[in-house]
């Protein structure tokens, strides 16, 4: 299955939740949101949100500092 992250066409297994995408790519998925689609997925659903072929994906990660 096919998926845009980010901007980047990305390969993955079909049925593929959120957290095993984020999980896939090493990314911390306690400092991220993601949008799927133009919407935001709350995190609590990141578990059990399954993506489909050619959905697309930003995932954008909070930094703090100042």
């Amino acid at each position: 299955m096919k998926i845009t992250l980010n901007g980047e066409l990305k390969e993955c297994g079909e049925g593929i939740t959120i957290e095993k995408l984020l999980d896939l790519f090493k990314i911390d998925k306690n400092r991220v949101a993601v949008e799927l689609n133009l919407h935001v997925i709350p995190r609590k659903e990141f578990s059990t949100f399954v993506l489909n072929n050619a959905d697309i994906l930003e995932v954008v990660t909070f930094v703090g500092g100042g």
